[in-house]
């Protein structure tokens, strides 16, 4: 049995890109609001998901008075560029009531982060590719694991290797999310 959800096959127009979403949550239904923004991604113009990992419990990084964060890896097909789809991710992000303050790293209802874009490069004031603190982060790298162990970063090294690398934080798997039907 596959350790990840998988959404069903629908038709895919040709020049997608394979895209990895890393999705955080620790202020309100966080459950909810990670289940609601899945089916949102999933109804973005010319993008389909098409897998998610478990939910993940996470110890807050950077900033440590706040609450443990729920977090998951999506996987998503999408024909929107990379700074077209920042830009749906950060309405996604407003409309769940994220108000970006100074405080980068300090609690939100919703964090969406491109975490890889088709084996591309980026490099602009507004977005990096590949994320550039991914393999720092266990919650990231771990729940990455379960859908693409093999996949190659910029540096050589899969994610399994990164995740072997990574310095220990407390990151404690949970349940699948159940999506509507």
């Amino acid at each position: 049995m596959e350790a990840h959800m998988t959404m069903p096959d629908a038709e895919s127009p040709q020049e997608r890109s394979r895209v990895f979403l890393g999705l955080g949550s620790n202020e309100g239904d966080s459950r909810l609001t990670l289940a609601r923004t899945i089916e949102e991604l999933d109804g973005l113009e010319e993008t389909r998901v098409i897998a998610y990992s478990h939910l993940y419990e996470t110890a807050p990084v950077g900033f440590e008075e706040q609450a443990d964060f729920l977090n998951l890896v999506v996987e998503i097909e999408t024909g929107l560029d990379p700074c077209g789809l920042l830009s749906s991710l950060h309405r996604l992000e407003r409309d769940a009531g994220r108000v970006r303050t100074e405080n980068r790293w300090g609690p939100r209802p919703l964090d969406v982060d491109i975490l890889w874009y088709d084996g591309r490069t980026l490099h602009l004031d507004r977005l990096e590719l590949p994320h550039p603190r991914m393999t720092e982060r266990r919650f990231v790298l771990e729940p990455l694991a379960e859908l693409a162990p093999e996949l190659e970063l910029p540096n050589g090294a899969t994610v399994t290797d990164a995740l072997e690398q990574v310095q220990d934080q407390r990151v404690t798997r949970r349940e699948m999310l159940e999506l509507r039907a």
